[in-house]
């Protein structure tokens, strides 16, 4: 699990503009975040920790650290300002410190035995500055200075302030603030040269020297290769030169340091691909030899100092004993070692003073080139290897697991040369080997009782720093008080010299009067206010709220202020001004929801709560599908319970009798339009319920036409209104015996899942019932009045239609029967129903619906041909 830091300059040189129109700071947090949708490709990114740290003062330089989750890290990488000095050795130092605080809890160091690759925690540092002088609270430096004093326990027992596992990358950005006529060079990015450059070098990391945008996404994709899980090696040649290969070239004979004689590189510690942990076997060997009677450890440089001899040696692997396999990364080193050509022969490793009678120690290992010749690979084996393996080859061939004497003294002559602390890994070995007891389980392991205590003890101070520094993280850096006023002690004022008055007659003409006694010390102790900024400013109020610059635009808005003769009259603040919020500000809605004061309780806890939908108007929520205003219905209350002297025994033994949804609310079934014929008798217990009212029977039959026709069929059948129904087209036939009225709080019978014929259903859209009112118009209307009223409430029906088909459209998948069912329920003439099906098609293009928009082009075409049809059979009737 990679983590990686970005430390963020925000000194106030950062505000600087580039030729972009945009400053230092915002082009540090673009390239923040393209940084992590680059590294978003790679899947293996999904275990990536970020941390982000500034240039303020621990512990609020720290913005997202261990605990931290990435809308914290984000909504922190925003709200970044530039207002303080350039202290990047001091935030280093947080940095390293940040990283290397739960090491000790962790035991990833094992410090006092040996050094383990496999055990690391793999950390890259980009740091994004300006490059400028290094300014702190001391003056200008001209060299980058880490502090030596830390609050970290054990710090001193590494020698640098960082680890093996870490490196630094800076992106120094050197973007002009006018464009630049000269094309841009190609080829890399050069280094900076920045007093940060060096530190990057040392950790075996690189600075990038920025002058353009493109360069930048070019240093980005550059570091987003850089994250490897590995750890950083210098390797150093001793003793002489390789001799020359027979076909070399004339330049690779010449002598002297060459850059392959000294590397400081990395080697790659590949995961297992099962468990997505590396597995190891063999450690590096300490530069020291151990003493059991040393109470301290010595301290370790971070990176290992590993010698490798040119002498070509043989390969040694046996086939039980384990070894570790490390590919190194690209160097000089390995350009010259796979130049050779030799896969067959290797070079050995050593580590100095890791033996305890031998400066240079023994081998631990070799380089050796692959097969293929196409990377370098370092072999960790066993200490002093070219002893022990030929030992442990015979223990398997010559005597098949039974130890002679002899064997077993060569044996204990070679623990008594080898570091204690590889007892463990020797001891794992013997036991895949399936030889667990030659060694002895009471064996030392060579650290002291008071190093072993020490370390617990640090371990246990690094808990407890871990916990402090994890609380202290997301605290806001407390506001000084104020500006304290400097005394400058017992100088003599300017009103206390003697010429003073000389000096002011010389200006004004006038010898003003002074005062006989002036105190020096009478503003010792005070202190200036300081413009608090998360104020608003009372423009209204406080006239030192407002700048220079607006004093004219402020007297307009205090005129119309004191002028405005509207409803609401504001008094001490302005209209304009009252929503209005910074561009800065305006993505910080967290926080105006934690300032907002605390909602009432619902009142039916059961409704599901609605979803803000700040900055994303198609959010919904993952509970319960959130319904848009406009597409929200309110069903009336229902009547479950009997009237009296209902009769439940109706003709026809039709089912139990409900409250029912309006028809264009029940999806998935046909709407039916009642039918009334205009002369049918009613009986007297159905008269008492119209209240007076007169008969609708006209009005519903031309409500509810779904004509194939034109304006002129309308008008036809307006004129006769009493004519039979079969010259109504489309229309669904009844029988006048099966139709009655019923009151308004009656339920309505159901057959079959459809309502019969001749009733009038009422139902409910938006809390308004589809009923009759007493103030209906006259049964016979005048057939241009009767029109306007058909086209209102045809207009009215279609528009509820067009809601529930267009929050069909909006749900997810293709099911589209419901959509179809509501279109055969479209009123009005054939134009009407042709630009209403091609306002849907429209919708559902907005919404990419490319299935249903093949489907409703065959319904129109579908319309179109019925339409041909009926006028040809229409114009065959005339003739």
């Amino acid at each position: 699990m990679p983590v990686l830091l970005f430390l963020i300059d925000t000194s106030a040189s950062m505000n600087q503009r580039t030729h972009l129109g945009t400053t230092y700071l915002d082009i540090a947090k673009g390239a923040v975040e393209t940084f992590m949708k680059l590294r978003g490709r790679d899947p293996a990114s999904r275990g990536d920790r970020y941390m982000l740290v500034n240039f303020e003062d621990v512990p609020f330089g720290i913005k997202a650290g261990w605990k931290e989750s990435h809308a914290t890290f984000m909504t922190e990488l925003r709200n970044l300002q530039a207002t303080g000095l350039t202290t990047i050795g001091q935030s280093l130092r947080t940095a390293f410190d940040l990283l290397n605080l739960n090491r000790l809890v962790t035991g990833i160091d094992n410090y006092g035995q040996g050094r383990n690759p496999f055990f690391l925690e793999p950390a890259i540092i980009i740091a994004i500055s300006d490059g400028n002088k290094l300014t702190s609270g001391g003056g200008v430096q001209d060299e980058l200075h880490l502090p030596l004093t830390t609050p970290l326990p054990g710090s001193e027992l590494t020698k640098e302030p960082f680890r093996w596992d870490q490196r630094l990358f800076a992106l120094v950005l050197r973007i002009p603030g006018n464009a630049s006529v000269e094309p841009e060079p190609l080829g890399g990015v050069p280094p900076d040269d920045s007093p940060i450059t060096p530190m990057c070098e040392v950790t075996g990391g690189r600075s990038y020297s920025v002058f353009s945008q493109r360069m930048l996404n070019q240093c980005l994709e550059s570091l987003v290769q850089k994250i490897q899980s590995g750890v950083v090696i210098n390797f150093e040649k001793t003793g002489p030169d390789p001799p020359p290969l027979e076909d070399a070239p004339a330049e690779v004979l010449k002598s002297g340091v060459q850059p392959w004689h000294c590397c400081h590189k990395l080697i790659y510690v590949r995961p297992n691909p099962k468990t997505g942990v590396p597995i190891g076997h063999w450690p590096i060997p300490e530069a020291f030899w151990p003493d059991q009677n040393s109470p301290t450890l010595p301290p370790r440089s971070a990176h290992p100092h590993v010698r490798f001899s040119c002498l070509d040696a043989e390969p040694m692997v046996i086939d039980k004993v384990p070894f570790d396999k490390y590919e190194l990364e690209p160097s000089p080193l390995t350009q010259y070692i796979l130049e050779r050509k030799s896969p067959h022969t290797c070079w050995q490793v050593f580590v100095c003073n890791s033996a305890k009678y031998s400066d240079l120690g023994q081998p631990f290992g070799y380089l050796k080139a692959s097969t293929a010749l196409n990377c370098v690979n370092l072999f960790v084996m066993p200490y002093n290897y070219p002893v022990l393996l030929p030992l442990l080859d015979d223990l398997i061939k010559v005597h098949k697991f039974k130890p002679t004497i002899k064997w077993r003294q060569s044996f204990e002559n070679y623990l008594k040369t080898m570091p204690p602390y590889y007892i463990g890994s020797l001891r794992k070995a013997l036991r895949i080997m399936g030889a667990p007891n030659l060694l002895a389980d009471n064996m030392e392991y060579g650290l002291s009782y008071s190093v072993v205590s020490y370390l617990k003890k640090l371990s246990q101070q690094s808990k407890i720093e871990y916990d402090r520094l994890i609380a202290s993280i997301g605290k806001k850096m407390p506001q000084e008080a104020g500006i304290k006023v400097r005394w400058r002690g017992g100088g003599i004022s300017l009103a206390q010299r003697r010429d003073f008055i000389q000096q002011l007659q010389s200006l004004s003409g006038d010898a003003p009067s002074m005062p006989l006694e002036l105190n020096p010390k009478e503003f010792q102790g005070f202190h200036l206010a300081l413009l608090n900024k998360g104020l608003k400013p009372l423009t209204f109020r406080n006239p030192y709220d407002i700048p220079r610059s607006h004093l004219l635009d402020q007297l307009s808005r205090m005129r119309r202020n004191l002028l405005n003769t509207s409803v609401c009259n504001l008094r001490g603040q302005d209209s304009d001004q009252l929503h209005s919020v910074p561009i800065a500000q305006m993505g910080n809605y967290q926080d105006f929801l934690k300032a907002a004061p605390q909602p009432l309780r619902d009142a039916d806890p059961e409704q599901p709560k609605r979803l803000h939908t700040f900055g994303n108007p198609f959010k919904l929520d993952k509970k319960g599908m959130m319904i848009d205003e406009a597409d929200e219905f309110v069903t009336g209350t229902q009547n479950k319970g009997k009237r009296p002297g209902d009769n439940s025994n109706m003709p026809g033994g039709g089912p139990k009798r409900r409250r029912c949804m309006s028809p264009l609310l029940r999806l998935g079934r046909a709407y039916t339009p009642p039918v009334t014929p205009p002369a049918s008798p009613r009986p007297t217990a159905d008269m008492d319920m119209s209240d007076g009212a007169p008969e609708p029977d006209l009005i519903i039959n031309h409500l509810n036409q779904n004509h194939y026709g034109s304006d002129r069929s309308s008008d036809s059948e307006a004129d006769h209104p009493s004519g039979p129904p079969d010259h109504q087209e489309n229309h669904t036939s009844a029988d006048p015996q099966d139709l009655r009225h019923r009151d308004d709080d009656e339920e309505e019978e159901e057959e079959n899942g459809r309502p019969q014929a001749g009733e009038l259903q009422r139902g409910c859209e938006g809390g308004v019932e589809m009923v009759l009112v007493e103030d209906q118009p006259p049964r016979y209307l005048s057939p241009a009045a009767l029109k306007k009223h058909i086209h209102t409430e045809t207009a009215k029906v279609n528009n509820e239609l067009r809601a529930l088909i267009t929050k069909e459209i909006r749900k997810p998948g293709r099911h589209y029967e419901k959509i179809f069912l509501l279109l055969k329920q479209i009123q009005g003439t054939l134009d009407t129903r042709l630009i209403f099906l091609q306002n849907i098609i429209k919708e559902a293009a907005r919404f990419k619906k490319r299935v249903l928009i093949e489907q409703l082009e065959n319904f129109l075409e579908e319309i179109h041909n019925r339409s041909n049809n009926m006028n040809h059979v229409d114009h065959v009737d005339t003739l």
